[in-house]
């Protein structure tokens, strides 16, 4: 019985085409079985089985293998095997990535956000913020989450520091990029799913009002104090809509 369809990575890895995987289960397993002692005999330490969604009772044949689960999107789960004890296998992603906007107006006022599902009844004002899309830029997704979030427009002016925080969420860690932004708009229109009030509000008040958290404070202070690293485009890197760098004005 020939091998099942693959490619190899640099590393000594079997990456198993899954468009060429059988869909009767007994059969896969005949097939995988086989192919597992053909890529052992050859000395390749790692193998990886993409399965699509629609392909997903193959799961426990692979299971039985010796296959385990890596990770999953909607279209697919990642299994992998060890051919070689003790192989290296790299984890999936460890992060959840996070920015908020520090945006002040000519007045000296901050924008800022209350959200409607929080722990506190009284308002815990914070900046506006949130996740970022797989494959966005940093600066690309505060300016959208703002937008989104209050209805202001901004420009991306420096990135001014960041969190790192384990254990966030399912296990993983969160980093979170605070930056500096600034106003083209002014006029707020809130999203109302997901919070209770947007403002604009004088920073002193935000720096000592007793609901905001100590942090929240500090990167609003940051954001004041620090010049901030720049986005720039490092040559050698090709596509720039692969690649994000900041760094400081100094050197730039």
């Amino acid at each position: 019985m020939e091998q099942i369809q693959y490619s190899t990575n640099p590393f000594g890895g079997i990456i198993i085409n899954p468009q060429s995987l059988d869909s009767d289960p007994m059969n896969f397993s005949k097939h995988l079985g086989n192919s597992l002692q053909g890529w052992s005999a050859q000395g390749f330490k790692v193998a990886w089985l993409e399965l699509p969604t629609e392909k997903a009772a193959l799961v426990s044949e692979a299971i039985k293998l010796g296959f385990n689960y890596h990770h999953a999107t909607e279209d697919y789960l990642m299994l992998t095997k060890r051919i070689e004890e003790g192989a290296f296998i790299p984890p999936y992603a460890s992060h959840y990535i996070g920015a908020g906007g520090v945006v002040i107006s000519e007045s000296d006022e901050l924008l800022v956000v209350s959200e409607r599902h929080r722990r506190s009844r009284s308002p815990a004002y914070k900046l506006p913020g949130g996740a970022l899309i797989a494959g966005e830029h940093l600066a690309d997704a505060v300016v959208r989450e703002v937008f989104e979030e209050t209805g202001v427009e901004t420009e991306f002016e420096a990135l001014v520091c960041f969190r790192h925080w384990h254990e966030y969420r399912y296990g993983k860690s969160d980093i979170y990029f605070v930056t500096r932004l600034s106003p083209l708009t002014t006029e707020i229109t809130m999203q109302e799913e997901e919070l209770d009030e947007a403002l604009w509000m004088p920073v002193n008040d935000f720096l000592e009002d007793p609901d905001v958290s100590l942090f929240n404070k500090t990167i609003v202070q940051a954001a004041l104090k620090s010049k901030g690293l720049l986005p720039t485009f490092v040559p050698g890197y090709g596509d720039e809509s692969h690649h994000e760098f900041f760094m400081p004005k100094e050197i730039l």
